[in-house]
């Protein structure tokens, strides 16, 4: 098993969708490479399955900063290479320069005071 640690701004919103028995989440991840003036940016297709998939897709949203470790994996779509995560550490750094969504009042399902230690994805 290979894994890899993976920094950047959240492509998509996180969508859940039936698998089998179970759930999986889904998302992309642009990390930015700069070599002087030029940049690059490799896309990586993240997906969490089960149920920590489920409670995490409420915070993950289009554009915020989030670090991302687990198994890599790559495959090929239409003759391109695919960059894939199965992650099993999802850290979200804040959105767009803002507070971190953990703490943005409209993200949370409920206040922080009201939820299980086992509920709360951070």
């Amino acid at each position: 098993m290979q894994t890899i640690t993976i920094a950047g701004r959240i492509g998509r919103d996180a969508e859940t969708r039936n698998a089998g028995e179970g759930t999986v989440t889904s998302f992309t991840v642009a990390v930015d490479q700069r070599n002087g003036r030029d940049k690059t940016t490799n896309w990586w297709r993240v997906s969490i399955w089960g149920k920590r998939g489920e409670t995490l897709a409420q915070y993950i949203r289009k554009g915020d900063n989030i670090t991302v470790g687990g198994e890599f994996s790559l495959s090929e779509y239409e003759g391109k290479p695919q960059l894939n995560i199965r992650a099993n550490e999802v850290a979200l750094q804040g959105g767009k320069g803002e507070a971190p969504a953990r703490q943005e009042p409209a993200r949370s399902a409920a206040p922080a005071d009201d939820l299980e230690d086992d509920l709360i994805p951070f």
